[in-house]
């Protein structure tokens, strides 16, 4: 199968998607960027699993995460907690979990960001991986970020993913 095959093939594939805001002030009605990766699931056609927002704390992401997996999400979508304060705990709790991870996104979410916001983008850690049948995505939480993110490389390659994970 060509390439180009293999992309028309996964294209109709639509992905379960679980969204995560960590965070220890957002609501449903202030989590702008929560919000922004649900719509952005839901006009791609990708069925939503689960809108969850959760304290900032290792053992809780570790155990969202974890259910997420169990319930069948073909792609865990972590904004928040990135960043290098105390509070962001996302990096270290995800890093403890993830099988095989995926350097690239962190990589390219930088690259991209830096042509956005200058050499704070280097604040970030981003970071994506596998653990079992289920890719992981950890994004800022700012809601320009979170569509960086979204726009430029998840939805591109969402469906690609999936197939892999389905062989």
């Amino acid at each position: 199968m060509s390439a180009k095959d293999h992309e028309n093939k996964a294209a109709g594939m639509s992905a379960r998607v679980s969204v995560i805001t960590c965070s220890d002030t957002r609501t449903v009605d202030s989590d702008t960027s929560g919000n922004h990766i649900v719509t952005q699931i839901q006009n791609a056609q990708h069925h939503l699993l689960s809108y969850q927002i959760i304290r900032d704390d290792p053992a809780l992401i570790v155990d969202c995460v974890y259910q997420q997996v169990q319930q069948g999400a073909d792609v865990i979508l972590v904004n928040g907690g990135t960043g290098i304060s105390s509070r962001d705990n996302s990096f270290e709790a995800l890093g403890q979990i993830i099988e095989s991870h995926i350097p690239g996104f962190g990589e390219l979410f930088r690259m991209l960001s830096y042509e956005e916001i200058g050499a704070a983008a280097f604040l970030s850690r981003a970071q994506a991986g596998r653990i079992q049948r289920s890719v992981v995505f950890s994004m800022p939480g700012s809601t320009p970020a979170v569509r960086l993110a979204m726009e430029k490389l998840i939805l591109p390659q969402i469906a690609h993913l999936i197939a892999e994970l389905r062989k």
